[in-house]
């Protein structure tokens, strides 16, 4: 049994809920209680220098809410998910100083053979908790909407090649993206899902019926919506109108900036509601310095914080971290508590976990301070500071 700890906030967004002048008691990992006013007694205050104090008013936080949640990130801190073990550590504590307390490691096209040699590689990882899990994104893509994936690796979901994946995983696998317009696509669809994987329609050119009929296979989650798909179309709605649509789908959107106006982040955030989810889609060189890159097998220039292909100028993922995209989101005029929401419960229900993204009784201690203009202060891994937190 560890020494129960207190956390005091002038709001906790639990993010159903919003409490002001509360208090959270971290124990064990978990959070012990959650309330407002006056604190339980003998609860040592957090001081997350190091320092133990009796129960005190001070630190308190600005804002309290649960620990990020992000199901669709490359990388980061320099480094590549697809890199190897060491590089998947850095590009996770990269995004864990900065309040990402879950992470789902995705993987951009490659051929099924190397994707294969990356899911055995990361497997001890996910099996170990440092990662949420593995998302594929390609090679099952369009080529007309490959964005940063090479188009000669692109090739339709064989049986035989989904079967290998999901061997090389061992069950680690919690996404795939598709381009459901592809030949066995769908049969791919039910397969995956009924191994227990998400899979979500991305990089297509699917039309609104090809759409519809991927997620009656079972597609629950919409990559990037509008991001490389097939545009809106008055007469031919195409995917992002059957996936907006569709209360059985959670809606990603990069919010940073570049990928989408302001209007279509709110537009989005408003229409699709607690389906909406704050994704990063970062690459090595979020939270680094600009410069080249590799996103795979391609090369990338980040110059600005703006990462694109070498070879034709393609936006390749983001240098995006989710308080950022928290930040951006509510620039955009998005209230802070469904971007929070976005960011924290709605990722965590997409993927069917039930013990993150929310603050409450019994769930992991994972939490992230605000500051007023909510800059990360301090985040907490199961119940445990973390060093150099928004750094």
């Amino acid at each position: 049994m560890t020494t129960p700890r207190l956390v005091r906030a002038d709001r906790v967004l639990t993010p159903t809920t919003t409490l002001e002048d509360a208090w959270v008691v971290l124990e064990d990992g978990r959070v012990a209680g959650v309330g407002t006013g006056a604190p339980p007694a003998n609860v040592m205050a957090e001081n997350v220098t190091g320092d133990d104090t009796p129960h005190s008013p001070v630190p308190r936080y600005a804002v309290l809410c649960p620990g990020f949640v992000d199901i669709h990130d490359h990388g980061g801190g320099g480094a590549s998910f697809g890199s190897g073990p060491e590089a998947a550590l850095t590009a996770r504590a990269a995004h864990l100083r900065r309040g990402t307390t879950t992470v789902v490691a995705s993987l951009v096209t490659e051929t099924v053979d190397d994707l294969a040699g990356q899911l055995r590689a990361l497997r001890p990882l996910v099996e170990a908790g440092e990662l949420g899990g593995v998302h594929l994104e390609g090679p099952w893509l369009a080529e007309r909407w490959c964005g940063a994936h090479p188009p000669k690796l692109l090739t339709d979901p064989r049986p035989e090649d989904v079967e290998t994946l999901l061997e090389a995983a061992a069950g680690t696998l919690v996404m795939v993206t598709l381009a459901p317009e592809r030949e066995g696509a769908l049969d791919a669809i039910s397969r995956l899902v009924a191994a227990g994987v998400r899979v979500a329609v991305g990089h297509t050119d699917a039309t609104y019926d090809q759409t519809r009929a991927a997620v009656e296979a079972g597609a629950t989650v919409a990559t990037h919506l509008y991001n490389a798909a097939r545009p809106l179309h008055h007469r031919e709605p195409g995917p992002s109108v059957a996936l907006l649509e569709d209360d059985r789908v959670f809606v990603e959107t990069i919010a940073d900036g570049v990928h989408q106006h302001p209007a279509v982040v709110r537009d989005t955030a408003r229409r699709a509601e607690d389906r909406w989810v704050l994704v990063s889609d970062a690459m090595a060189a979020a939270l680094s310095a600009d410069g080249s890159y590799r996103l795979g097998t391609l090369d990338v220039d980040v110059v600005d914080g703006v990462a694109r292909l070498r070879d034709g100028g393609a936006i390749a993922g983001s240098t995006l971290s989710l308080d950022r995209a928290v930040r951006t989101a509510v620039a955009a005029g998005v209230p802070l508590e469904q971007a929070v929401h976005a960011a924290t419960a709605a990722p965590a229900a997409a993927m069917g976990w039930t013990d993150r993204g929310r603050i409450e009784a019994g769930l992991r201690a994972d939490l992230v301070a605000l500051d007023d203009d909510l800059q990360v202060r301090a985040v907490w891994l199961a119940g445990v500071p973390v060093a150099d937190a928004g750094a």
